[in-house]
């Protein structure tokens, strides 16, 4: 029998999905298959509409070595797994006369442990272990919420967290589950034959197909223990968010509660001396972050390096006496070692990275209104990281909507430690950069509008000019307007005003799950919907309810923003446009993302309004303007205003 071919094996799922096939999506698929075949690797935006999760799906299954697919979101990885995979697989049985296996791989903080539902919490402060099933009144929320994981333990197959519908609260959970650090290990607990977290390993070990996401890749990448398993193709969906994820990880911190909270569960295990001294260095570091003001940390104060010291060391000589020591009063007592063990580490690990002081990493205090101060680091860059970790050893499919900035594919390349395309190089990973286009007519189907008569946005004070040209474009619209803003403090005033003026239902982030606030906004045409950074790429509703997308100004990261302004001034001393290769591609990946919200079906039209002059007047306006959907384009009020109305009387008239 001869071996099938892409296009058949395409047509086929495509079919299967109840999808239409479309040339960008064959065109992503054949360069799939030809990156996979050359173990070579692939930049490949492929706008919304696409098909993309086929795209690749396919041309990896097809291939027939282990693949690894990481996503970002939990939606995109509940399709896969749900939807794309069993209909992919079913359809291409036939034809390539195999089945291929597919199974969710997560950190093992997102599965239930039974240890820790059936033998209690180790307590902080008293002997043994703390049940949290008799320490919580049941009628309070968190009392509920652990009765129903106490329940839902006997009915899930997985355990994972994301399987349990309605959730649970953060708090909650913490109290069934425990992190790789404070896990005692299959081969020594009781219930390790049973463990959830086990058995999705042993799953992904057999399965042809693991679907991740970017927080365990970038475990696996940075810790240097294997958790996923070996695998020939890499495919990361969702790349845009890479690079913020693996920061994310790579990223220490230290509290003086979570220092506290070390010292309470290690003080019971240890000699009175060393429990003495950590003591002593936990009550010298709170003192050092009373006085803490926010901001980046070029060189370390005296007062910190030295409380940091202190902590290093008396934690080094808890984590030798932890070892041991035996104590066979401690109820438990695995349990209980492994947990203040794991925290004693921690604390250990940030506090000898911070003390170090690498030229590679930034340091700052940052101050939270529940949390206090903290003093975090973060590497300066994580491209030499990826370029090491990422490449080396393996095909990777990198894919977006929204991977080509400026009009090409290098800036989001050297974030992940890429030389510009066709560089050559014997040490350099060699990759070509493709847009295979988007199955939408933007210039139809679309406008772009910048306010170019609008006052310069300033850091400070009412945009009074600003909300009278909102309320306007919202009232021109009937509503239907999901407002986009640079900040939570910008979203709230802006609700504010408009619910005083207008006869319009305002949703605002944070007055309800972000889950319902989109179902609600997608319910009702006439429902705004304003929000911060969540809303920029996390909502997805076709149709008449969303015509009009705002963005209040462009998205540039703060100016006292520690990690941002390093990562600037340090392109900058190399000789490079800091401005350019930080602010403006961080800005022009959001407004990509942003515009996005806008045309999510063939049958979708509307405005993106920009409500910032700079987009249109400024040197760096063209750059970002060429990241964005190619929408019909722009600055006359009275048009925008016209087009808004229009479209809002059609989706009247169709009873929408």
């Amino acid at each position: 029998m001869t071996k099938p071919s892409l296009p058949e094996l395409l047509h086929a799922a495509v079919t299967a999905v109840g999808g239409t096939e479309r040339p960008g999506q064959a065109a992503m698929a054949e360069a799939v298959a030809e990156a996979v075949d050359d173990q070579s690797h692939l930049l490949v935006q492929a706008g919304t509409g696409t098909g993309k999760s086929l795209g690749y799906l396919v041309p990896a299954l097809a291939h027939g070595e282990r693949v690894v697919v990481a996503t970002a979101t939990l939606a995109l990885q509940r399709q896969l797994v749900e939807r794309d995979l069993p209909r992919t697989v079913e359809a291409l049985h036939p034809l390539l006369r195999r089945r291929p296996q597919y199974a969710m791989l997560k950190g093992r903080s997102n599965y239930l442990c039974l240890h820790r539902l059936h033998e209690g919490v180790p307590q902080d402060e008293e002997e043994g272990l703390f049940d949290q099933f008799e320490a919580a009144a049941p009628s309070s929320k968190l009392g509920q919420d652990l009765l129903r994981l106490r329940d839902w333990s006997d009915d899930t197959e997985t355990g994972d967290r994301d399987d349990l519908t309605p959730g649970v609260s953060d708090r909650a959970w913490a109290q069934v589950s425990v992190s790789s650090r404070e896990c005692l290990g299959a081969t020594k607990c009781a219930y390790g034959p049973e463990c959830f977290a086990e058995a999705a390993r042993e799953r992904a070990k057999l399965a042809d197909v693991v679907v991740t996401n970017h927080a365990l890749l970038a475990i696996d990448a940075i810790e240097g223990a294997p958790v996923l398993p070996s695998h020939e193709v890499l495919i990361v969906d969702e790349a845009h968010e890479l690079v913020s994820r693996v920061t994310g990880v790579a990223t220490g911190e230290l509290t003086p509660a979570q220092v506290n909270r070390a010292v309470r569960r290690a003080a019971k295990l240890v000699n009175e001396k060393a429990a003495d001294a950590l003591q002593s260095a936990a009550e010298g570091f709170e003192r050092v972050m009373e006085l803490a003001l926010p901001g980046r940390l070029e060189e370390l104060p005296e007062d910190l390096a030295y409380a940091l010291m202190a902590l290093r060391d008396a934690a080094r000589t808890v984590i030798s006496a932890i070892g041991a020591t035996r104590d066979k009063s401690v109820e438990d007592e695995n349990a209980v070692r492994k947990q203040a063990l794991a925290s004693v580490e921690s604390i250990h690990g940030v506090a000898e990275r911070i003390a170090q002081g690498s030229e590679y990493d930034v340091v700052w205090y940052e101050q939270h209104d529940r949390f206090g101060a903290s003093v975090r680091v973060a590497p300066l860059s994580v491209s030499g990281l990826l370029r090491e970790k990422l490449f080396a050893e393996r095909s990777v499919v990198l894919t977006s909507a929204t991977l080509k900035l400026g009009g090409d594919f290098n800036g989001v390349g050297a974030s992940l430690g890429l030389a510009p395309e066709g560089t050559a190089g014997d040490d350099l990973p060699q990759w070509k950069g493709l847009d295979v286009g988007s199955p939408f007519d933007y210039p139809k189907q679309g406008i772009l509008y910048v306010a170019r008569h609008l006052n310069t946005p300033g850091r400070e004070g009412a945009r009074t000019d600003m909300l009278d040209e909102l309320a306007e474009l919202v009232e021109a619209a009937g509503g239907r307007t999901l407002g986009l803003f640079s900040s939570m403090r910008g979203a709230k005033a802006a609700a504010e005003e408009l619910r005083g003026r207008l006869d319009k239902p305002i949703l605002l982030q944070g007055e309800e799950t972000l889950g319902e606030l989109i179902k609600n906004f997608a319910a009702d045409p006439e429902t705004c919907l304003f929000g911060t950074l969540s809303l920029w790429q996390g909502v997805d509703v076709p149709g008449p309810s969303c015509q009009l997308v705002v963005m209040d100004r462009i998205p540039f990261p703060r100016p006292d923003d520690p990690l941002m302004s390093a990562r600037q001034k340090a392109v900058e001393e190399a000789g490079g446009n800091g401005f350019m290769a930080v602010a403006a591609t961080h800005s022009a990946l959001l407004m990509a993302q942003g515009a996005g919200r806008l045309v999510r079906a063939t049958g979708d039209k509307g405005v993106v309004a920009v409500l910032d002059p700079r987009l249109a007047k400024a040197r760096y306006g063209s750059y970002l303007r060429a990241s964005l959907p190619d929408f019909w384009y722009t600055t006359d009020p009275d048009q925008a205003r016209r087009s808004l109305a229009a479209i809002d009387a059609l989706a009247k008239a169709d009873g929408k």
